[in-house]
């Protein structure tokens, strides 16, 4: 890989001052957080709007007539508003909010798949989901007697897009694929994969976990037909994520879950929807997580997004040059077009250790199957080290990143 000269002209150090959790020692050293793509750190100005929800506004959204409940669901429809401009949706009814990916994919697994998906029908996902995009559609395929089809990768960790292409027909009822690979940083040709569905007419789902907090996303331009993300990846508190969805899917298709909330009238005769997003949002919703989410977007719209994402692609590029020169080391998990994550090796040393040792100098990293266990089977090791990256890490931090490592090897050496 060409060396990185020096880094784009990006404010890091101001940009870490809106962490407060940087500033901690772990260990006595600094911390070092690169599990970015596990869950991202929460900036300041996020923390203060959850505080002022919970001080000044908390109470039940919807249907409330007093001053508190007016003032709650405003905010919270407002970050709706916010999810809609910031992927580019048509309008806000069509994002639902969610707890995060793994309930966005399996309310269209459900939900979808309750309504279109019949015996003999195909579904397709790929070789590198992440379980929560494994699991809901192997649920489905055994309860419908579908076939669940993979799309096989390369070495590189590539799906092979001829394979892809060839597995769809007139029996193929979605597509399930990763934008961004959470265990490999593989950006996958999205826009192409699904513009080849719709000539079958064949809807796809987007895991965007690991797109949305990196780079900017564009879901008209994509094309997608759904389009799953989870808050706490993008700055955001836990417990916050966004489905998207065209509405001439979700108007067809059944609830998820039922309670107060998703309904225009019920009898014990006959109960009958609200609209979307109602439809969708049974119960009360993670009001505090989800005006967090309007923040963190604020936040991001607050910045030049773009450069941010060019700045940690070069941070990316200069961590495999560091690793990759480092002896013992394997790097998984080598596509043309990555996005912030690194997965690596050290030859006889297993990722926990290597994890552990890392922690002993404040090196926070994660280390396992990082629920992939299958991309673990193809590359044939138990699990891998995983150091991932935000707009806030810095060329120093990966330099101690690489300190650690070479510490690693001379432990077990």
């Amino acid at each position: 890989m060409k060396a990185v000269k020096e880094m784009s002209n990006w404010d890091v150090e101001k940009i870490r001052a809106d962490f407060p959790v940087l500033a901690q020692t772990v260990n006595g050293k600094p911390l070092v957080y690169l599990d970015n793509a596990a869950s991202s750190q929460v900036p300041q100005v996020v923390i203060n709007r959850g505080a002022k929800y919970l001080r000044e506004e908390h109470s039940n959204i919807h249907r409330g007539v007093h001053y508190l409940s007016q003032h709650a669901t405003t905010a919270y429809e407002a970050a709706r508003e916010k999810v809609k401009r910031f992927i580019n949706a048509r309008e806000a009814k069509e994002c639902i909010f969610v707890r995060g990916c793994t309930e966005g994919v399996n309310l269209v697994a459900y939900s979808y798949g309750r309504k279109f998906v019949n015996e003999g029908d195909e579904i397709i996902i790929s070789a590198m989901e992440h379980h929560a995009n494994i699991i809901p559609w192997q649920v489905l395929a055994e309860e419908k007697g579908a076939k669940l089809r993979v799309i096989p990768m390369n070495e590189r960790g590539e799906l092979i897009i001829e394979e892809y292409e060839n597995m769809l027909n007139e029996r193929t009822k979605i597509v399930a694929v990763s934008h961004v690979s959470n265990s490999l940083g593989t950006i996958n040709p999205v826009k192409e994969m699904i513009a080849a569905a719709h000539k079958f007419g064949v809807p796809v789902l987007l895991d965007a976990a690991q797109s949305v907090p990196h780079f900017p996303v564009d879901v008209q331009d994509l094309d997608a037909d759904f389009f799953v993300f989870s808050g706490h990846k993008m700055y955001a508190p836990t417990g916050s994520g966004v489905l998207y969805g065209k509405r001439e899917w979700l108007d067809k298709m059944p609830p998820y879950q039922t309670g107060g909330g998703m309904i225009r009238a019920v009898s014990f005769e006959k109960t009958t929807y609200a609209p979307i997003p109602e439809k969708f949002e049974a119960g009360t919703p993670a009001i505090a997580a989800n005006i967090g989410l309007g923040a963190a977007i604020d936040y991001l719209n607050s910045m030049n997004f773009a450069a941010a994402a060019r700045y940690e692609h070069e941070l990316l590029e200069y961590a495999t040059e560091k690793l990759s020169a480092i002896e013992g080391v394997k790097l998984i998990g080598t596509a043309r077009a990555k996005a912030s994550v690194l997965s690596f090796t050290i030859e006889n040393v297993h990722p926990h250790d290597i994890g552990t040792i890392l922690d002993q100098s404040g090196i926070a990293i994660r280390a396992g199957h990082h629920c992939a266990q299958p991309v673990m089977r193809f590359f044939e090791v138990p699990a891998t080290a995983r150091a991932s990256f935000a707009f806030y890490n810095t060329r120093e931090e990966v330099d101690k990143l690489a300190e650690a490592v070479e510490k690693v090897i001379d432990v077990f050496a």
